[in-house]
């Protein structure tokens, strides 16, 4: 399933290395968190891969790739990668509510805080290439 939709979202951005590397690497904190401190491995990974999913649609729509845009636009995409893989159906709820609040919070699951977690890291090394 990770597989799957790993080539999905690497299909969606094409030639857009910045995000898909971005995603490998939420993807790999991700796994290294939940390997420590538990999470539904189906949801993590699903969100890992998908959180920034509605990017382009946002720079075309708003002329921005901030938040607020990306957690409108992200969700629908997802779910229509979701279902196409025939990811667990009773799961795409809780991914897509994670996409549409990683950038302002605001959700209690271990879940959501592997995500946010794994993210951050990602974003600090980003901005932070020396450390």
């Amino acid at each position: 399933m990770k597989q799957k939709l790993l080539s999905r979202m690497e299909h969606y951005f094409g030639k857009d290395v910045k995000r898909i590397n971005h995603a490998h690497r939420v993807l790999k904190y991700a796994e290294e968190i939940i390997a420590r401190e538990g999470g539904d491995p189906e949801v993590i990974f699903a969100a890992a891969i998908l959180h920034d999913i509605g990017i382009h649609a946002c720079e075309r729509k708003y002329d921005s790739v901030a938040g607020k845009y990306q957690e409108i636009e992200g969700p629908p995409i997802a779910e229509n990668l979701l279902s196409k893989i025939n990811f667990p159906a009773d799961k795409i709820p809780e991914v897509l509510e994670i996409i549409a609040h990683h950038h302002r919070g605001g959700i209690k699951t271990q879940n959501f805080k592997v995500i946010v977690a794994a993210d951050q890291k990602v974003n600090c090394e980003e901005a932070n290439p020396s450390i």
